[in-house]
Parts: C-alpha cells; sequence; structure tokens
C-alpha cells in the first residue's frame, strides 16, 4: 500500500507536467490551477493537512514548468512557434494553421486584342516613277510579312496606296494602285495567304496626312497602308 501511496504522486504529477509541456507559455495560469488541483489531491493521499501545501507546490510546479517548457507565440498570431511556419507575421494579419498569411489571388491579365491597326509604311520608296520595288523595300517588307504570318495568320488585310501632290489626280491615282498592288504581290509571295487581303486599291493624293508644300510633306504622303482587321 505504501508503495502505491507513492507511486500514485509521481505518476500524476508526471501527467500534468507531460501535459503542460504540450501548451503554449500563455497557458501557464491553467497549468498553475491543474497543477493546483493534482497537487491538493497528491497532499491528501498523505493527510489532510498537506492538501494545501500540495495545492501550493503542485500549482508553482506546474506553472514554472509549462512556462519553461511550453511553446512561446513570438509573433502573436495565436500559432505556436513551433507549428508556425511564418515566424514574424505581422499583428493583426490573419492566418491560416501554419501561421502563414493566406496566399493572394492570382492575377489574370486580360489580354487585349487588337481589333484593328494600321501598319504605315513610309520607307518603300519604289524605283523613280514606278511600283517597282527596290532591293531595301524588299528588305523592309520582308519583316513585315514575317510578322503578318506570326501575328495575324487569320485577319483580313486592306492596302491601300498614297502619293504626294505632284502629278495629276488621275495619274497618282494609278500610281497609287500599282504601289498597293505591288506591296501586296510582294507580301503573297513571301507567305502571306492571298486571301487575307480582302481590299487593295490607291487613295492617290486625295488623303494627304501633312502639307505637300515641303520635300518633308510629300515624303511623309507618299506611303503604303496595311489594316489589319483581326
Amino acid at each position: 500500500m505504501s508503495i502505491v501511496r507513492t507511486a500514485l504522486p509521481l505518476v500524476l504529477l508526471t501527467s500534468v507536467l507531460s501535459g503542460c509541456a504540450g501548451l503554449q507559455k500563455t497557458d501557464w495560469p491553467t497549468c498553475a490551477a491543474v497543477g493546483g488541483v493534482t497537487g491538493a489531491a497528491l497532499g491528501a493521499t498523505e493527510s489532510s493537512t498537506w492538501a494545501g501545501w500540495g495545492a501550493l507546490i503542485g500549482a508553482g510546479m506546474a506553472a514554472g514548468y509549462c512556462w519553461v517548457h511550453g511553446d512561446g507565440d513570438e509573433d502573436g498570431d495565436g500559432v505556436p512557434d513551433s507549428r508556425d511556419k511564418c515566424p514574424g507575421t505581422p499583428r493583426g494579419v490573419q492566418v491560416d494553421a501554419n501561421g502563414c498569411p493566406p496566399a493572394p489571388a492570382p492575377v489574370v491579365e486580360e489580354v487585349v486584342v487588337v481589333k484593328e491597326e494600321v501598319i504605315v509604311i513610309r520607307d518603300v520608296l519604289f524605283e523613280f516613277d514606278s511600283a517597282r520595288l527596290t532591293a531595301a523595300d524588299k528588305v523592309r517588307l520582308d519583316k513585315i510579312a514575317t510578322r503578318l504570318k506570326n501575328e495575324a495568320p487569320g485577319a483580313r488585310l486592306e492596302v491601300t496606296g498614297h502619293t504626294d501632290s505632284v502629278g495629276s489626280d488621275t495619274y497618282n491615282q494609278k500610281l497609287s494602285q500599282k504601289r498597293a498592288q505591288s506591296v501586296t504581290d510582294y507580301l503573297v509571295e513571301s507567305g502571306v495567304p492571298r486571301s487575307s487581303f480582302v481590299a487593295v486599291e490607291g487613295a492617290g493624293e486625295s488623303q494627304p496626312v501633312t502639307d505637300n508644300k515641303t520635300a518633308d510633306g510629300r515624303a511623309m504622303n507618299r506611303r503604303v497602308e496595311i489594316k489589319i482587321n483581326r
């Protein structure tokens, strides 16, 4: 019987301390209360006069053990440090069971498709008074052909030629038409489907973008435009 009375207190006290070890440091009052009750019970197994001392000693031991061995919560997010995978979380931030703020929702960028675009070609010079392309013109158009094949394979293309005001309206109208057709034919030869071209026309000198009074102005007006309708 004396062995049981000696062993039982040790078993109970060990159980209390082991339970406290799984709590947080902030739970030391709970540990103290449980330890006090257990200590009183242990003291009473010896004699009623030991119950008070048992409560005091049990409460102190349990509270101290919990404080020393208990799990802390340094960032105060409610998740013990031993399980906190995101230590140092600012106070007030909502966290999950691992102590980490919820991952931000992925930002889905809306793909904006440009429905209509116009490529203005001003550095296609042609041969003098002709719709025949120069070697430099072809290099420039090669880059445009590659872009059209890659970026707008299913687009509808409209090609319009423009001239400056030098010469008669009739002559410039025909020349602008021939130049628009020349550019279109070269793009087709470069791999752009002919079916993509829904209009090939000349506007002559009727749609200037600037004044024809200066050489620079006339150079700006001499152009071929490719309108892309996606």
